[in-house]
């Protein structure tokens, strides 16, 4: 199986999983759910749940397993970008091509929306016969404190608190790594600790990875929001600079932003090295976010 069928194979389970997870849009309230169903399904890159499924292969995990758990972690992460674009965060119109939440629907909508994508990614988390209590409780642990005032709603204060500023390049990488890290850490750790439990040298050797593939990520959308535009990223292009946010780009300049991603990527495969080929997935995924074009 190529890469490119293996994204195709995996993507359709997730979206069939988000379907089962999500409550009906024929469900009481009916339009907060079809508010809720209209943010998750049918858009986005899925980079969250590819990471999950590519970790579970390393260890066994079963495809029941890894489905709730990147269902769940496609929901924190919707849910983060709901609320995000709200006006009292970034203010955007756009997200994944189409209308905003809270432009689609409206502000008080928008807001609960994210709210219960929140509670029910853990419902999913809870709800799956596949994972058994002690794998459970340590998948619904990593994804608490991935979302949380220590990972992405915290790294997102110190965003919102930096609007204006001019933060050193340890201070920006310290805030991504919360905002945007915490929750693609989270999802290789919970991939794997879905399966068989990894060792301590194969987790150290996982989270090496992440860290890296989380910070890449954050760099190659810096890079984009000054080299393309809104059709293409699904989003407002220039956006960041506009609003006075400190990034890759403003503190180190595009080139240097463009090399500092390439060595995230090698970074990312030198982790991989102790798992071999089984890790190829992993590597293939670290090279679609470094080069990828939205």
């Amino acid at each position: 199986m190529t890469f490119e069928e293996w994204m195709r194979a995996v993507l359709a389970r997730v979206e069939t999983a988000l379907e089962h997870y999500l409550p009906g849009p024929d469900v009481l309230p009916d339009r907060l759910h079809e508010a809720m169903r209209y943010a998750v399904l049918g858009g986005g890159k899925r980079v969250r749940p590819l990471l999950c499924h590519a970790a579970g292969e390393l260890t066994g995990a079963r495809a029941e397993s890894l489905e709730a758990a990147s269902a769940a972690l496609e929901m924190i992460h919707v849910y983060s970008l709901v609320h995000d674009d709200m006006p009292c965060m970034d203010d955007d119109a756009l997200r994944r091509g189409k209308p905003t939440v809270h432009v689609q629907y409206d502000e008080p909508t928008a807001l609960l929306v994210g709210d219960a994508l929140q509670s029910q990614a853990f419902v999913a988390l809870t709800d799956s016969a596949a994972l058994a209590l002690p794998a459970q409780a340590a998948l619904v642990r990593e994804l608490a404190l991935a979302s949380g005032s220590v990972g992405m709603a915290g790294g997102q204060a110190i965003d919102l608190a930096s609007v204006g500023l001019k933060l050193t390049r340890p201070e920006l990488e310290t805030m991504h790594r919360m905002k945007t890290g915490a929750l693609l850490r989270a999802s290789v750790r919970m991939g794997a600790l879905a399966g068989t439990t990894p060792d301590a040298g194969a987790l150290q050797a996982l989270d090496a990875y992440a860290a890296a593939v989380g910070l890449a990520f954050q760099v190659v959308d810096d890079i984009l929001d000054v080299t393309t535009d809104s059709a293409t990223l699904g989003k407002t292009a220039g956006k960041d600079a506009k609003d006075g946010k400190p990034t890759y780009v403003s503190i180190l300049g595009l080139d240097a932003s463009r090399a500092l991603a390439a060595q995230l990527r090698r970074d990312a495969h030198d982790a991989l090295a102790p798992f071999g080929e089984r890790a190829q997935r992993l590597a293939e995924l670290a090279d679609l976010v470094v080069n990828r074009v939205s």
